[in-house]
């Protein structure tokens, strides 16, 4: 799990789900408020490195632009990311805080990804989500009027969002059984 600016709180989906899938992990921040892009894209490599090419990261707001800088130097391969919210860190009110995670990288990503967006996401509108989603050669799930996705929006566990992790998984694995 790579939690976006402020942490995941205890009521949100990333926390929760941490409780129930037993081999997740959360990518810590020495600053979640106060956040150094540097640090952040640091801190996933050496997750990356402890875990292995068979880590699947899931990213929430600045966590998912915040994979896509680190996809963007790594050396190291992952099986895929679930890049969910992203936030646009280009937009005019984006925290001043935050720093080195402008702009978003527009490369096609390594290794398979599925970003899933809400129609109505204060943070990314959604033609911009659509053309970031394209240019990392992501599949898009836009799930509808959900807000920033989160548990300020309602979204506590999230079970459809579970649901497309596991459909996602099962995916990369059959994908991975039949290049054998």
């Amino acid at each position: 799990m790579v939690p976006g600016l402020n942490n995941s709180g205890p009521r949100h989906w990333q926390t929760l789900w941490q409780t129930q899938l037993p081999e997740c992990f959360r990518v810590e921040q020495r600053d979640f408020v106060n956040a150094v892009r540097s640090e952040w894209v640091t801190n996933i490599e050496a997750a990356v490195s402890t875990h292995g090419e068979d880590s699947i990261l899931v990213g929430h707001s600045c966590g998912s632009i915040a994979i896509a800088h680190w996809a963007a130097q790594t050396q190291l391969k992952i099986a895929g990311a679930v890049l969910v919210a992203p936030s646009d860190v280009e937009r005019e009110g984006f925290p001043v805080q935050a720093v080195g995670f402008s702009p978003v990288p527009l490369q096609r990503l390594a290794f398979p990804t599925l970003v899933i967006v809400s129609g109505d996401d204060p943070y990314l509108r959604l033609k911009r989500a659509e053309s970031v989603a394209a240019a990392w050669g992501s599949k898009l799930v836009n799930i509808g009027a959900a807000g920033h996705i989160n548990a300020d929006s309602g979204y506590g566990s999230w079970p459809e969002g579970l649901r497309l992790l596991r459909e996602f998984v099962a995916t990369l694995r059959a994908s991975a059984r039949s290049e054998r």
